[in-house]
């Protein structure tokens, strides 16, 4: 029996649900399987629970695992490619073993005038194209089928061009998805150029594909051939839907690294995506426990992974964040290469998405063992970096004031544990000192009743004794400058912001002392923000809306016989609610503290007559 089994089941149970690539490793690290899942965790965790239930090839593979890494994928499709080329790159043993009944199966593109792609079991030498080797049979053919309709490639049993004009043209021509070579329309020259295309995007050039084909319409409009142009126009729109499923395979990472670095609980974890070729070779992972600045651990290992680890330098190496005397190392890095070697902190395009992946597989990393899940790491790294805080944002405040004319002002304390809202330490308090209102007085009074709690040594409540990482405040400048003037007179020191709305009220931007910081670009930071501005909002105005009426049900109470400010407001303590109040006898009034008999008929005739609505 594996000894290390407990320990492998609950890395596996900490995974993330996202698809990507295992890796299983012996004791000496040697991969020894390699397998793609749609949901890791799920997948992962199969292998270390139910071993009898195991066919004799896979527990045998499982006896010899010591442990295992993965790589995180934003699709399955990423993940069929990046499985099969680990698998050509490693040759793993149980691989073999494991999908031997089934054998490997190759995409093969025929010879001949007008090449179709399919499907196929076996490599000969035949003088025809073959693409793989590839594990799953009903994957590759629906691979095979993606390029064909993108293209517009036949699929039929014609043969050309023996066939063409023989029959009507098929239903995929009706619907338009085949080019109708069996019209005799399409000559070899401009048959192979779509060839040309499909080996592209199989080999993962799907945006030089694109440019090509884009060339080739501009050229065919200027020739006046506009049938042919309108054809080729189709098949750039099929390119662009085929081009979003595929992010591994990345036509522009030629050759680059892109390294993202995570932090949380002062544990920092970087990733390093490896890109040669244009497609996605290897990944690397780093581990610092209790290890302080991230910045500085960023400086100095990209000085000690490069210059003193020897590791290979590519010339284009993406960062998650700007460094410390960049121009230098990048001058260090050319004189160790022998060419010019570049650090880039994108802003956009396709290497941001790759900065993402890096991030989710560095986030991956620190959340096993903490109860989190890679995309809650990376987002409170993300809020960390773009408001710079301190420290990773654990518990974060929000806070905002609601109005129902000048007799009703309240306001509301919502609270996030993490990612999540934590409302057993939701907050309400009741304005009662303004006759008007006044949205930073109000907000003055929250904050001081509310930190007063916290300072004073009596206090039990976790809602109040809890001392938040971040404070956000819904409102603008005025607002945050009211929140800070009273942090700073009780000598508290918390990272506080504004949230800031566009003239349709919806999340627009972060206010801060400095100015406002645009959240809009990072959308994940964006989508939080918009959610504790709305989560904070509701609970503000729910408990301003119930709070109004409450107070003109006090002031129906007070109308009747016997009936004053005090007695209303016991009533109201006791019964809780109006349906339940209407309820009530005689004797259950005047069961009620401060209430006699008197008071109790009273009422219970005011509630009887309808003079009480």
């Amino acid at each position: 029996m594996n000894e290390r089994l407990s320990f492998l089941r609950e890395k596996s149970l900490a995974l993330t649900h996202e698809s990507g690539v295992y890796l299983m490793k012996n004791k000496s690290s040697t991969i020894i399987y390699v397998g793609k899942a749609k949901n890791l965790k799920n997948r992962v965790s199969s292998y270390f629970r139910s071993l009898d239930k195991h066919t004799p090839k896979v527990y045998a593979m499982v006896q010899q695992v010591y442990d295992f890494d993965i790589m995180v994928t934003t699709g399955e499709f990423e993940a069929l490619v990046l499985e099969c080329h680990l698998i050509k790159l490693h040759m793993p043993r149980y691989n073999i073993l494991l999908k031997d009944d089934k054998g490997y199966c190759y995409l093969k593109m025929d010879s001949g005038d007008f090449p179709k792609i399919y499907p196929c079991r076996k490599k000969e030498e035949d003088g025809c194209k073959y693409f793989g080797p590839f594990m799953s049979y009903s994957v590759v053919a629906q691979m095979a089928e993606s390029v064909n309709k993108t293209l517009g490639l036949p699929t039929c049993r014609r043969k050309f061009p023996e066939d063409f004009k023989k029959e009507r043209p098929c239903l995929n021509y009706q619907i338009k998805q085949c080019i109708g070579v069996c019209r005799g329309n399409i000559s070899k020259e401009e048959y192979a150029e779509y060839i040309n295309r499909a080996e592209e995007m199989l080999s993962g050039k799907t945006e030089k594909a694109r440019r090509t084909l884009e060339k080739d319409m501009l050229m065919a409009a200027d020739n006046l051939e506009f049938e042919k142009a309108a054809r080729i126009r189709d098949r750039i729109k099929a390119i662009d839907k085929f081009f979003q499923k595929q992010r591994v395979v990345y036509a522009g990472a030629k050759n680059q690294d892109v390294i993202a670095f995570v932090e949380l609980d002062r544990k920092v974890s970087a990733a390093i995506m490896k890109f040669r070729d244009e497609t996605l070779v290897d990944k690397r992972e780093f581990f610092w426990n209790d290890s302080g600045n991230i910045s500085e651990i960023r400086n100095e290992f990209l000085k000690s992974y490069y210059i003193m680890g020897g590791e290979e330098i590519p010339p284009l190496i993406i960062i998650d964040e700007q460094i410390d005397d960049r121009e230098l190392l990048e001058r260090l890095l050319n004189e160790n290469s022998q060419r010019k070697v570049s650090l880039l902190v994108p802003q956009r395009g396709d290497n941001v998405r790759l900065l993402e992946m890096a991030k989710l597989n560095a986030s991956q990393r620190l959340s096993w063992g903490q109860g989190r899940t890679d995309r809650e790491v990376t987002l409170l790294n993300d809020i960390k970096s773009l408001l710079k805080l301190p420290k990773t944002p654990n518990y974060i405040e929000a806070y905002d004031i609601s109005n129902i004319g000048s007799d009703t002002i309240v306001g509301a304390m919502v609270v996030f544990a993490a990612t999540k809202p934590l409302k057993a330490n939701y907050k309400k308090f009741s304005i009662k000192d303004l006759t008007s209102p006044d949205d930073y007085t109000s907000m003055k009074e929250v904050l001081k009743r509310r930190f007063f709690h916290y300072l004073d040594p009596k206090e039990e409540d976790r809602g109040f004794k809890t001392l938040p990482d971040l404070i956000l405040i819904d409102g603008g400048r005025g607002h945050l400058f009211a929140a800070c003037e009273v942090l700073t007179s009780l000598g508290l020191d918390i990272p506080t912001f504004g949230m800031v709305k566009d003239s349709r009220h919806r999340t627009r931007a972060i206010e801060s002392l400095d100015g406002e910081i645009a959240i809009s670009p990072v959308k994940n930071v964006f989508s939080f923000i918009t959610n504790v501005q709305d989560e904070v909002h509701r609970y503000a105005i729910s408990f301003a809306r119930k709070s109004h009426s409450k107070s003109a049900f006090e002031s129906q109470l007070q109308k009747v016989p016997y009936i004053g400010e005090k007695r209303a407001a016991a009533l109201f303590m006791h019964f809780k609610t109006k349906k339940a109040m209407s309820e009530a006898s005689p004797k259950d009034f005047e069961s009620v503290p401060g209430m006699d008999k008197r008071a109790a008929k009273s009422l219970y005739e005011a509630f009887l007559s309808g003079k009480i609505s």
